[in-house]
């Protein structure tokens, strides 16, 4: 009897629903090659990363940002890449002034760190969190070009930023596609970096 055909129900169905989220991702990794050259290119010019997301999204933004900053596989200078959801003190601090106005804990940091020619990376499996809509309207208005990773399509997050990668699937398969997508983004930062596509050679 092959491994299949004895897995229990709640897991085969988990990992056929995984298997077309990840075949959609497939489907945009020329998106992911993209971002990736266009990032090189920012970073190296001293520009900077700020990423963010809710539950286990802020954990894979969490990822992508310590990956950039340390390294995913190359050996490399260190980039500029902050995680606005980790810095706990200026989230209870907003959280506390603006009576926990969920929808301005991120905003306001956005306002405050993002420049012309950053880069705002913003992770939700549903689409909908209203405080990661309000950052990338800042983000958008600081002249950061600002790119969403979400779950299925049409959704708010998706239709307010500059570019959006949308994966069909549960919250978890969504989750799961998403941290592969930051570990391909990390992976094309660092081969355009090499390849001088994303500006100079990293020395």
């Amino acid at each position: 009897m092959s491994a299949t055909t004895t897995l229990p129900d709640v897991a085969r169905g988990h990992l056929d629903i995984l298997d077309e989220t990840l075949s959609a991702l497939r489907q945009q990794t020329a998106r992911l090659t993209r971002w990736g050259r266009v990032l090189a290119e920012r970073l190296r010019e001293g520009n900077r990363l700020l990423a963010a997301g809710n539950g286990g999204s802020a954990a894979e933004a969490r990822q992508l940002t310590a990956d950039l900053l340390g390294r995913y596989h190359d050996d490399r200078p260190p980039f500029s890449a902050i995680a606005l959801h980790a810095d706990t003190s200026s989230l209870t601090a907003v959280g506390d002034e603006y009576e926990y106005d969920h929808a301005e804990v991120f905003a306001r940091q956005v306002r405050a760190h993002a420049r012309p020619r950053d880069i705002l990376v913003l992770l939700s499996a549903s689409g909908r969190s209203r405080n990661l809509a309000r950052a990338a309207e800042e983000g958008i208005r600081a002249g950061a070009n600002v790119w969403a990773l979400t779950g299925p399509s049409p959704n708010p997050l998706a239709n307010v930023v500059e570019d959006a990668l949308c994966l069909p699937g549960t919250a978890a398969t969504v989750q799961e596609a998403h941290l592969v997508a930051v570990h391909i983004l990390c992976a094309e930062v660092e081969r355009a970096l090499s390849t001088g596509d994303g500006g100079r050679k990293a020395s």
